[in-house]
């Protein structure tokens, strides 16, 4: 989200403060009425850091396992698939811009990386977060589509390759005044100290305020409204067709349509709920504690814990672990698709092999007969000619008696 701080507390932890100062700051340009006390590097700070280390690694391997298994080896990629793959990519930059700069900066204390970094790192950080918030928005419009207007599926891809673009588009340009918000400032009292904060960007405190709500209606709300409307008429489509169905249950209907297509829509259903309730449940809790500093921070200040405010990022950055899985298993059945691939290896190659003992035992039995008829014909031509050599043995040694007796015959016979 974006990060300003409230000049009560400008140098105070970015993150370690009570209302993590970092990710939500204000600004004034009124002067500091004491001294500021510098930040610490504190046990929860300590504990957020190796919880944020230990969510960047298990985010890194399931999102780059999503993104070769969606890619790897398709030779027509469906629109799905596309979708999935801009979903990885977005958490992919939250999980190595927003994880590591908040884990580094928590280290640190303060600033030490300069104004071009403080400012394109800020920019970064906030198109990151944007466009997870995107990109699901487009999955939400994508699974509304596939419900309302299941004839449209052949220009889905089309469809969703807009969407992305926008999507992506859009936040670029509502994160570029990161650039010009954030800077570098330096104190030398009571000692020197670097920050990368928006102190002194805003004139009045309205200006700040009016700036970090359409932050948080951009980054939450509309997103929250837009995925909300979608599911709401995607169970309204479902359950009016399920009511259909048992008006004609009575009906004659093929097999295939009265089994499969409910367990579809079960599974869509079931899909959607599980994107709502992650997205709010790992989102609402940190944005409503930057609401609540916003409009009360003196409040926020008295109730709310430093170890609290903690937790409440880390279980916003856990969304970018479980986008991975709720989507490759609900959309895209990975795990069932390496499955089925090694059952198709294993499948060619048992028929590969079958093929080879066909072949062979074809060779054998060609090379058998071939074998076997040589032999006969030897046999036989052996035996015929044995037989000649005999009766033309007998021939010579009883063929004069042999003619006298012809003689005799023919003689007899006129």
């Amino acid at each position: 989200m974006n990060s300003t701080h409230h000049i009560e507390d400008l140098f105070q932890k970015n993150s370690t403060c009570k209302y993590d100062a970092k990710n939500f700051n204000s600004s004034s340009t009124e002067d500091l009425p004491h001294p500021p006390h510098l930040p610490r590097f504190t046990t929860a700070a300590q504990v957020r850091v190796t919880l944020t280390l230990i969510l960047c690694a298990l985010s890194a391997c399931c999102n780059l396992a999503v993104l070769y298994l969606a890619n790897h080896n398709h030779r027509k990629r469906s629109h799905v698939r596309l979708i999935i793959t801009h979903l990885a990519v977005a958490d992919l930059l939250v999980t190595f811009i927003v994880m590591p700069l908040d884990a580094v900066w928590n280290i640190t204390v303060q600033w030490l990386a300069g104004d071009l970094a403080c400012r394109t790192l800020m920019f970064l950080k906030l198109v990151a977060m944007y466009s997870c918030a995107f990109v699901t928005v487009v999955i939400s419009l994508d699974r509304q589509a596939a419900i309302l207007k299941p004839l449209s599926i052949n220009k889905a891809k089309r469809r969703n390759k807009v969407m992305l673009s926008v999507a992506w588009t859009t936040s670029v340009v509502l994160s570029i005044p990161q650039v010009f918000v954030f800077h570098v400032v330096v104190i030398d009292s009571p000692k020197r100290f670097i920050q990368c904060t928006t102190y002194g960007s805003f004139s009045s405190r309205w200006q700040e305020t009016l700036y970090n709500m359409l932050t948080f209606t951009f980054l939450f709300l509309l997103p929250l409204f837009i995925m909300i409307s979608c599911y709401t008429r995607i169970l309204f489509e479902i359950s009016k067709k399920m009511t259909e169905d048992s008006l004609l249950s009575n009906k004659v209907q093929l097999r295939r349509s009265k089994n499969n297509i409910p367990k579809a829509r079960m599974r869509t259903l079931k899909m959607t709920v599980v994107i709502v309730l992650s997205f709010m449940v790992c989102w609402t809790p940190y944005y409503m504690l930057g609401l609540w500093y916003w409009f009360c921070p003196a409040g926020l200040e008295e109730t709310v814990s430093q170890s609290l405010s903690h937790i409440l990022f880390i279980f916003g950055l856990l969304n970018a672990c479980l986008d991975p899985l709720i989507y490759g298993l609900f959309t895209i059945p990975l795990c069932r698709g390496m499955r089925q691939r090694q059952r198709e290896h294993n499948v060619v190659a048992f028929e590969l092999e079958n093929t080879n003992n066909s072949l062979m035992t074809s060779i054998r039995t060609s090379t058998s007969s071939l074998t076997l008829k040589r032999l006969t014909v030897q046999q036989t031509s052996r035996e015929k000619l044995e037989w000649d050599g005999e009766y033309v043995h007998r021939i010579g040694d009883d063929g004069p008696k042999n003619s006298v007796a012809f003689a005799n015959y023919s003689t007899c016979r006129d």
